[in-house]
């Protein structure tokens, strides 16, 4: 397999996640979004979007979209698991997942704040405060979340990963790069203290990629 990735790209993160948990190694291509490398044509003709993530098969195939990506790969190994098995945890787990993939990381990506800067005058003050508003509205419900949660133990769910942290740490990360104070949410930080601890996350981390 050959992962298509961005060191710093939130998407490629997660999905760099959960291929450790998994066990899995894939050769590293880098696409520099910097210079809009993903725009051009060579890569356009892995994922027509000219988005990262991308994973492409021995056999030729290519899965694009990491929440896509996540999901084949929870099917094809599900080994250890990153879903729980009851029904409505399962909900619940995607849930806390799709806060992040959904209602927050899309509004924050890099073509967003492109367009932002570049149609809107948004300055990095601007930008910061864009983001933080987005990050924030989305932290504070996924903290609220975790302290409902009783039978929690160190991560968003059970005492293991699960596709909801893999979600999270990324934005983590983002938000300290947007200038957002952490602290207002201490179980969120608690989660990713658990989460540092794992070689699965450390390795996945953006600095130790080797297009850092």
């Amino acid at each position: 397999m050959k992962l298509y990735s961005f060191f710093r790209s939130g998407t490629s993160h997660r999905l760099r996640i959960a291929l450790n948990l998994k066990g899995l190694a894939p050769d590293y291509i880098p696409v520099d979004l910097r210079v809009d490398e993903q725009s051009e044509g060579p890569y356009k003709a892995i994922n027509p979007q000219g988005l990262v993530p991308a994973l492409t098969m021995d056999d030729g195939r290519t899965l694009i979209q990491s929440t896509a990506i996540i999901e084949w790969l929870e099917e094809r190994y599900p080994e250890p698991a990153l879903l729980p098995k009851d029904p409505e945890a399962r909900a619940h787990v995607r849930a806390l997942a799709a806060i992040v993939g959904c209602d927050v990381h899309p509004i924050n990506n890099r073509r967003i704040l492109q367009y932002l800067r570049k149609n809107f005058s948004g300055d990095d003050t601007a930008i910061d405060a864009w983001c933080g508003h987005w990050i924030s509205a989305g932290f504070d419900a996924i903290e609220t979340l975790l302290a409902k949660d009783r039978n929690r133990q160190g991560f968003c769910f059970g005492n293991a990963p699960s596709i909801a942290d893999v979600y999270l740490i990324p934005q983590i990360e983002s938000a300290r790069r947007f200038n957002v104070d952490m602290t207002q949410w201490p179980l969120i930080c608690a989660v990713e203290k658990a989460c540092s601890a794992l070689p699965a996350f450390a390795k996945a981390e953006p600095m130790a990629q080797p297009d850092a």
